[in-house]
């Protein structure tokens, strides 16, 4: 599922579930709400993708050109390193910032506890 939500000057995309060649469906018309914002900032949040494969990749560095050719910037947060080389794999990682700093609400070890209660180590 691709969420989009927008302020004055950033447009951010939470991408849910997997991003792959079955969900493309999806892709044209996100892309086209996206470019149609005009912001300056593109926030891709990726925290809750399970999966990415090439045709994902494709999508988001579609986006990511689109966003460049108007003189904007694109930032990956939350993504994995699976993710990550995908996007390597395609030659564009110049094209986005990871946000290296940013860690996702769900997933980590803190959020991980053991049957009896007690945080896992």
């Amino acid at each position: 599922m691709i969420e989009i939500s927008t302020s004055s000057t950033t447009t951010t995309l939470v991408i849910t579930g997997d991003l792959d060649l079955a969900e493309r469906d999806q892709f044209p018309e996100a892309a086209a709400r996206v470019v149609g914002l005009r912001r300056q900032l593109l926030v891709i949040d990726m925290c809750g993708v399970t999966f990415m494969d090439s045709t994902g990749a494709a999508f988001l560095i579609s986006l990511a050109d689109a966003s460049r050719k108007r003189g904007g910037a694109t930032v990956l947060r939350g993504a994995d390193s699976r993710d990550l080389f995908v996007i390597e794999i395609c030659g564009a990682t110049e094209l986005f910032r990871i946000d290296a700093d940013h860690r996702c609400a769900h997933g980590t070890e803190q959020d991980v506890v053991q049957p009896d209660g007690a945080p896992a180590l």
